[in-house]
């Protein structure tokens, strides 16, 4: 795996000890502080200012439990996260992968642990937003389907149509006139008007000489 050296690092811890250790550690690895956040608030708000590149996100935080605070930054400002926990347990890594975490670490941290958890977390990230934005993607253009679909009426199968009067019977047995008929199973409106011959043959003595009626 290879690391982004110029990646800026959110620490968010409320034992100062620790994010302290955590700082010296990440500066060693070749990593940038971005900042520094001791609750869940600071934490969202460093995150929406600052614009960091991943989050190291303690769990026990005195205001918000760190993994809801994750849950949050993954709706409201997608970041990769990466948990700090000072113990591991399978129901913690389901709830914080669960929440948005790409990675985890125990406390304390060594430096090689903190590059592979940064760099794991930020492949997972990316193969999340790229499975995001496929997916409002493809919801979009099922959107713009279903909105096509329900303007669209179609006519299908054997429609018995009167070989003279040419109504139409519907699936009931009534017959209809075809305007009727195709009014009641298409999107289609009709406006009537004369064709050539039958304007010839039934109002020949109103036609112009043009073959148009006149006024």
């Amino acid at each position: 795996m290879q690391k982004l050296l110029s990646a800026r690092v959110l620490i968010v811890e409320d034992d100062v000890l620790v994010c302290e250790m955590v700082h010296s550690v990440l500066e060693q690895a070749g990593y940038t502080v971005a900042g520094e956040a001791s609750c869940g608030l600071e934490a969202m708000e460093a995150v929406a200012l600052l614009k960091p590149d991943v989050v190291l996100m303690d769990v026990a935080l005195p205001d918000f439990d760190g993994i809801e605070i994750t849950r949050r930054i993954t709706e409201t400002c997608p970041t990769p996260v990466v948990i700090l926990t000072a113990y591991e347990t399978p129901e913690l890594l389901e709830k914080a992968s669960r929440a948005g975490a790409g990675a985890y670490l125990v406390k304390p941290p060594r430096a090689h642990e903190i590059d592979r958890a940064i760099v794991i977390a930020r492949s997972r990230f990316n193969d999340i937003m790229g499975l995001r934005h496929l997916n409002e993607t493809l919801q979009a253009r099922n959107r713009e389907l279903e909105e096509a679909l329900s303007t669209i009426k179609t006519l299908r199968g054997l429609v018995p149509i009167c070989a003279h009067c040419k109504n139409i019977r519907d699936d009931h047995g009534y017959w209809q006139s075809v305007e009727r008929y195709i009014t009641n199973h298409s999107e289609a409106q009709f406006s009537h008007g004369l064709c050539p011959e039958c304007a010839q043959q039934y109002y020949a003595e109103y036609l112009d000489a043009d073959g148009t009626l006149g006024h």
